[in-house]
């Protein structure tokens, strides 16, 4: 090895450490994804682009197998034909489907922290048919009911509650068909939320519009459903 003498040997030394650096340097970038292109690239003149955060809000159907589409093809159920009357209209809204078949409003009371994991601006609550079906008490369909709009409430203070009403058959007596039927005006009243008088409006109860079962919508069904939803919430949208 020769020795440099004074200033060059210092000049050597520093112009290694920079030679080493540069080549620290280039490693380090090379281990990213947005390294630049090699020169003579296609993409070597092009600017980094950043992806947009969405805006957009969110409408949140929470309910059972109406909502969910039992039966029929996803982008049939109701809560996607909204979502593509939000998108026609050009709104700032994405629908979010959190239908689940059998729900009942005990299930969905458990279920309503985890699913409001983010913000909402709408909340469609569409729960209660199951309960009446099955005869379940209705002092329980209603604290659970007000349990879900309470959660609602705590957790986006902000949101537009709609809460879709339902009738069930006489098959139980008339006093628990009436008490069933006005229970979810008196909790839209009670809550200021907005009410949506009968979901299943000029649908229920007609064969051509339900399935073989006569409680779940076809194609043709969630269709008549979703203007009955919309016109509803469109106001609420613009």
């Amino acid at each position: 090895m020769k020795f440099l003498p004074g200033n060059r040997m210092l000049y050597s030394v520093m112009s290694g450490l920079m030679i080493l650096l540069t080549v620290w340097g280039c490693g380090s970038s090379e281990t990213k994804s947005d390294k630049k292109p090699a020169a003579g690239s296609t993409q070597a003149t092009e600017q980094p682009k950043s992806t947009p955060t969405s805006t957009k809000q969110t409408v949140l159907f929470f309910g059972n197998s109406l909502a969910a589409g039992y039966g029929v093809e996803p982008g049939q159920a109701f809560p996607a034909l909204i979502g593509a009357k939000i998108d026609s209209a050009g709104l700032n809204y994405t629908v979010v489907n959190a239908g689940l078949s059998g729900e009942t409003t005990a299930g969905g009371k458990s279920r309503i922290g985890w699913v409001l994991r983010q913000p909402v601006a709408v909340f469609v609550l569409e729960l209660g048919g199951n309960d009446g079906l099955r005869g379940l008490p209705l002092s329980a369909t209603r604290q659970n009911l007000q349990a879900i709009m309470d959660t609602v409430r705590r957790k986006s203070p902000q949101a537009t509650i709609v809460l879709a009403g339902m009738q069930i058959p006489p098959n139980l007596g008339t006093e628990y068909t009436r008490e069933f039927r006005e229970l979810f005006k008196q909790l839209a009243d009670k809550n200021k939320a907005i009410l949506i008088p009968f979901l299943l409006e000029n649908v229920g109860g007609i064969p051509k519009l339900n399935q073989a079962d006569g409680i779940h919508p076809n194609p043709a069904g969630h269709k008549i459903v979703a203007e009955n939803v919309w016109a509803v919430i469109k106001p609420i949208l613009q």
